[in-house]
């Protein structure tokens, strides 16, 4: 410790106390402290960044200040194939900044006390170790630069605002560290859009791309349509020939648009991409020119679907007639051989045991931009189209369809998936009827 001392320049506060980060190098202590993190809550169930963790003390250990390659960690340590390529697939440094946030929070909250910090310094996978300043300054009982002992009488700077000081500048450390590791993240999605991660199915990948390279986050627009009447006594849709404005109800969704959101807020979170939820009804056409669209609901009700550019193969229309008087169905504007005419769900006079979905990929008002809709003709067909497009088995059917590859870019396209529903819940969702965008 004196020679540590003699290398460090001490701060001074009324007495001369240690506040800079001391070298360790004890192999020992390094190993030990990589164990306690290994075992910490912070890191519990995050087996990948373990594997990291571990990968990277050893070989700090081995090799001291040498930094691993890239290549090396994403072969050696995540199981990627030996034409893995950096500049295409961004997996290690996005795993490198969830390390480094997760060793933040650990140093900020369950290893405030630890005598030693294990960091990653950006631009590099080596780790630091490091003596903490006050763990030296407690360790050395209050010993000064010259090695003579202080008395806690004499020290002016009193011990609860030196103890604030490091508290304050760990938790500063701390979000710094998440903010700056968070910007890192977006932005090696912008630049990699292709992969995000060991986790994320290829078919994720290549089918949400489109939503993960903008400025901003993609819009979730979820539908609410304009009701009249109250709960306890029965509502209706809103007429506008017949109702006023002013007895409107719209806040009110399906509880299959509600499913819906939570099946995206997954996804996204697996590709590490925030997202914008909005109610249909307070949507403008403002929004509608400069982000990209996730439409959940028909344009029956979510009606801004109206006054953008829809769907022209599949088209949505109200039933007036029949049994499905009421209903709304999907028009099929251009009949393959073998294809219906229209698709319609269960009568409403029956219990709903079949319904049908559109799922549409689009370009927005700004051809810069990515629209999609995802509407099935009851709240339980909209459900049902987006589990579809957030599943790994079905979306590797609709890329198959298309003529999509991992390495390709998807295409404007709609489609129609027909679903069973029992005691009302949407299974077995079956792909029916597809239009390509001519090439």
């Amino acid at each position: 410790m004196a020679t540590a001392q003699r290398d460090a320049k001490p701060v001074t506060f009324g007495v001369t106390i240690l506040c800079r980060w001391l070298p360790v190098n004890n192999r020992n202590q390094h190993l030990e402290q990589i164990e306690k993190l290994l075992t910490s809550r912070t890191l519990h169930g995050s087996e990948s960044l373990c594997k990291l963790l571990r990968y990277l003390a050893d070989h700090s250990v081995d090799h001291p200040g040498a930094s691993p390659k890239e290549y090396q960690i994403a072969t050696e340590v995540f199981g990627r194939q030996q034409d893995f390529d950096p500049h295409v697939d961004s997996m290690v440094r996005v795993q490198a900044g969830r390390l480094r946030t997760k060793l933040a929070e650990y140093y900020a909250s369950e290893g405030a006390k630890d005598t030693i910090q294990v960091e990653m310094p950006k631009g590099t996978y080596a780790l630091t170790f490091h003596a903490r300043a006050s763990a030296a300054f407690r360790n050395n009982g209050g010993v000064t630069s010259e090695g003579h002992r202080v008395s806690a009488n004499n020290v002016e700077f009193p011990r609860r605002w030196f103890t604030a000081f490091v508290v304050l500048s760990i938790v500063l450390t701390a979000v710094a560290a998440v903010a700056t590791d968070r910007l890192l993240a977006r932005r090696a999605v912008e630049a990699h859009p292709a992969s995000e991660g060991a986790e994320v199915p290829a078919a994720l990948r290549v089918f949400w791309k489109g939503f993960l390279t903008g400025p901003q986050e993609p819009w979730v627009i979820f539908s609410n349509a304009a009701f009249v009447g109250r709960p306890d006594s029965g509502m209706r849709y809103y007429n506008a020939t017949q109702d006023a404005r002013a007895h409107i109800l719209d806040h009110y969704t399906g509880v299959g648009e509600v499913l819906a959101v939570h099946a995206l807020d997954k996804v996204f979170d697996l590709l590490h991409q925030d997202l914008r939820v909005k109610r249909g009804s307070l949507f403008s056409l403002d929004d509608a020119k400069n982000n990209d669209l996730i439409f959940i609901g028909s344009p029956s009700e979510n009606l801004t679907l109206r006054e953008i550019p829809s769907t022209q193969d599949f088209v949505f229309q109200g039933v007036t007639a029949g049994i499905s008087q009421g209903n709304v169905k999907i028009v099929n504007m251009h009949p393959q051989p073998g294809e219906p005419r229209e698709f319609l769900s269960t009568p409403p006079a029956e219990a709903l045991t079949e319904d049908y979905s559109v799922i549409a990929f689009k370009r927005g008002l700004d051809p810069a931009h990515s629209l999609l809709i995802l509407a099935g003709t009851t709240t339980i067909g909209t459900q049902a189209a987006v589990e579809y497009v957030c599943q790994q088995n079905s979306l590797e059917e609709l890329l198959q369809r298309l003529s999509v590859s991992n390495s390709g870019e998807l295409k404007p396209f709609e489609a129609v998936i027909r679903v069973k529903v029992a005691r009302g819940v949407p299974v077995g969702p079956e792909l029916v009827a597809l239009r390509k965008e001519p090439t």
